[in-house]
């Protein structure tokens, strides 16, 4: 059994280098935009632009991907990877954030081609992957001024969340209970770690207590005497009433445990690392799965009503990406089998569905039996991220473990 996992794994291995190689030239040869900078996130199957409107999610998404290989894998240290991530470094801090009286740091949901803005959504998302591509530019640029930059947004963000949202342009309306939504918590621990990461003893220091928090507002959407994680709990740890408060995302809670089990190793916490194994890991994947189809749904109902969210039943392609970070990060800190045989299990499907072999990239959105939904590769909240996010991850820890097979 061990060698015909070792076997499995150098195959499964190859696939997503060469896999990450086609989705990397795909987004390379069709989403720059040369004239204006930035990139096209609206791409059909063939690599066709089919809407220029520019979101700032998924321009920072796309920066911080791009330096993020080029720092660290010696096959993407090519100049038009350098080079594209700073001309949306550029376009970025030129025209994303929109000041107003309360704040100079809020940014855009949308800009137009040229960098006028569209929308502005009233969460802290946008000003996060900004946060996240101006910090990892600052690494391969050596540009210091990003990093600051980077920190003090952070400072306003993290204001924001804890202190006062009023900034967020969110009226305080009566019937409005307020929540404390997983992603929010989870989103700061990301980013926690992108400021901290290799940075030295005082900027860790900087972020220790935010840190900390973090992990208490996510383990706190642990529900039900522990069986079952919830998306939206009260601001003191309670289930909610009605749909919201029933709410499962098998995706998210995924995405929070590798998150968590990322901090654990950084801090030697057994205990978290354990928890984020059991409930956030294992927990997702066991309610989430689609016994008669495969794949994991996008949305349940705790107590088995039907979600009211249209697409609950489709299968999207950022919940199996993260399910494939996830189980094989908890391998890789515990060599538990039988969390490897979920990766396989969870990658079987995933890579049987998602690629696009006669175009490249992967389809975004299918039915609940598996066909193609929306066969467009990039669109307002799918872009360069958590496809070569997953597959970047998950080649390094294949390597790390290979390599150290013993």
């Amino acid at each position: 059994m061990y060698y015909s996992r070792i076997t499995a794994a150098l195959a499964v291995e190859d696939r997503i280098r060469t896999e990450l190689d086609t989705v990397v030239d795909f987004w390379l040869k069709h989403s720059h935009d040369t004239v204006h900078g930035g990139f096209f996130t609206c791409i059909g199957r063939d690599g066709t632009v089919y809407d220029e409107l520019k979101y700032v999610w998924l321009q920072g998404r796309q920066v911080w991907m791009y330096c993020r290989l080029y720092r660290t894998m010696d096959r993407f240290q090519r100049p038009e990877i350098l080079e594209a991530a700073k001309a949306g470094g550029a376009f970025l801090r030129r025209f994303s954030r929109v000041s107003s009286s309360t704040s100079q740091w809020k940014c855009a949901f949308c800009l137009t081609r040229d960098g006028k803005a569209v929308k502005i959504q009233r969460t802290i998302f946008s000003e996060c992957f900004y946060i996240m591509a101006m910090d990892e530019l600052s690494r391969v640029t050596g540009d210091k001024d990003m990093q600051v930059e980077a920190e003090q947004m952070m400072e306003q963000l993290t204001h924001w969340v804890q202190v006062d949202s009023s900034g967020l342009g969110r009226p305080k309306l009566p019937g409005d209970i307020p929540t404390n939504s997983m992603a929010v918590p989870m989103m700061l621990l990301c980013l926690v770690h992108q400021l901290t990461q290799d940075r030295g003893q005082e900027v860790v220091q900087k972020y220790r207590e935010l840190g900390r928090w973090c992990v208490q507002q996510i383990l706190q959407h642990i529900q039900r005497d522990g069986t079952a994680i919830l998306e939206n709990v009260s601001l003191n740890g309670a289930e909610l009433r009605g749909c919201q408060g029933r709410l499962q995302n098998p995706g998210h809670a995924l995405e929070a445990g590798w998150f968590l089990l990322q901090y654990s190793a950084e801090q030697g916490d057994d205990e978290l690392k354990t928890t984020a194994i059991n409930k956030f890991v294992e927990l997702p994947y066991q309610c989430g799965w689609d016994k008669e189809h495969g794949g994991l749904f996008y949305f349940l109902d705790v107590d088995g009503h039907c979600p009211t969210q249209l697409e609950w039943s489709m299968k999207l392609w950022w919940p199996h990406c993260e399910a494939l970070i996830a189980f094989l990060m908890a391998y890789s800190q515990t060599k538990k089998p039988e969390l490897l045989d979920r990766f396989f299990h969870i990658y079987e499907y995933t890579f049987s569905n998602f690629p696009d072999a006669k175009s490249g990239e992967w389809f975004g959105y299918l039915t609940q039996d598996g066909k193609v939904a929306l066969d467009f590769k990039g669109g307002p909240f799918k872009g360069f991220f958590h496809v070569p996010r997953c597959l970047y991850m998950c080649e390094r820890m294949l390597d790390h473990l290979l390599a150290n097979r013993g």
